[in-house]
């Protein structure tokens, strides 16, 4: 039998890392990817922990996997929302009023479901900050690193996304 690689003996160690990644943070990445607009969130959460896996002996730190995954759960909810507006140009005109699947109803409470609707009427950039700083607590720097943005630009989504968000909410009263 042949000695074994670096790369061979490297794997149960990356195998069990993220395997406990997923433990800890599934829930909380499909949420935000749910917040974010995407139709499957499921579809958009494990293709994020097969990137992570595929890219896990080039991470720096295992310590910020947590980041890159939520960077890379934007991302790809961003790249499939931008999908299926190219897709829904070429298309019949959808329907009025959006039918959220029945995982999306599953993890949302009733008393959540108006703040959600207003927060789907945002543009997509203040509603991934908003998404990011209020709901998973985000600094500025994590949230412009996650959205491949300034800082400053995350202050501009942010401040815009509340006003806008806060009228729409006052609208429904």
């Amino acid at each position: 039998m042949p000695p074994r690689t670096d790369a061979e003996e490297l794997e149960p160690e990356r195998e069990a890392a993220v395997a406990r990644l997923f433990s800890l943070h599934y829930t909380p990445m499909l949420r935000l990817a749910t917040l974010l607009g995407a139709d499957d969130p499921e579809n958009i959460v494990a293709e994020a922990y097969y990137q992570i896996y595929r890219k896990w002996r080039r991470l720096r730190e295992p310590g910020s996997a947590e980041a890159y995954l939520r960077s890379v759960v934007c991302n790809l909810t961003r790249m499939r929302i931008r999908h299926l507006q190219v897709a829904r140009r070429h298309m019949e005109p959808p329907p009025s009023e959006p039918v959220a699947s029945a995982e999306n109803s599953a993890l949302l409470r009733d008393d959540q479901r108006v703040l959600i609707d207003a927060l789907q009427q945002l543009p997509a950039r203040q509603r991934e900050a908003l998404v990011l700083r209020h709901w998973l607590g985000l600094k500025e720097s994590e949230i412009a690193a996650a959205m491949g943005i300034s800082a400053g630009s995350v202050k501009t989504h942010t401040s815009r996304g509340i006003a806008a968000l806060t009228q729409a909410m006052e609208a429904r009263r």
